[in-house]
């Protein structure tokens, strides 16, 4: 991207990672496609042009209420219960995000990391949003039809509903399972 004058304008790209290596294929293919390409039509290097934003959904923790006993008095998880599972979440989106910024850090691109709360579909939509996100990348599980029908896939509510242009990376034919 250019601004007037011939200046390099640096272009933020986020990148919605989770457990899949969909999504790692994806931060990998624009590491080494959109960055690297970017960085060879100026004269800076990849460190230099643009930033990678890394972001990660954990679910909302929900405290459910379980009838049991006489008469259905209602059960609370208790604290401790809500505060593991959290931790939990925090320590896997820790855990992702480290593997995701080497990847970055190996190859020089700068990167950074955010963690959000609650539906990935909205909250990937609304971060980009506010961020002003020149690009966001999704990977594809390669959900079949089914699947995506029940589950809801992340990068087709992203496409309908995203301000900014999207990039859907599938994985190469031979590693995707049908």
């Amino acid at each position: 991207m250019e601004e007037s004058g011939g200046r390099r304008m640096k272009m933020k790209v986020m990148v919605a990672i989770d457990e899949s290596e969909g999504s790692f294929y994806a931060l990998k293919w624009v590491i080494d496609n959109l960055i690297t390409a970017m960085a060879t039509v100026g004269e800076s290097s990849p460190q230099n042009d643009g930033m990678v934003y890394l972001a990660h959904v954990e679910p909302k923790v929900q405290n459910y209420v379980y009838p049991i006993g006489p008469g259905g008095a209602a059960f609370y998880p208790t604290t401790v219960v809500v505060d593991s599972v959290k931790k939990a979440h925090e320590e896997r989106s820790a855990a992702l995000l480290a593997r995701a910024l080497k990847i970055c850090h190996d190859k020089l691109v700068k990167a950074e990391s955010i963690i959000l709360n609650g539906d990935a579909r909205e909250m990937i939509c609304e971060a980009a949003d506010q961020m002003q996100i020149d690009l966001l990348v999704l990977g594809s599980r390669g959900l079949g039809t089914l699947k995506r029908t029940f589950l809801g896939s992340v990068s087709d509510y992203c496409a309908h509903h995203a301000k900014m242009p999207i990039l859907i990376v599938k994985p190469p034919q031979h590693s995707r399972k049908h």
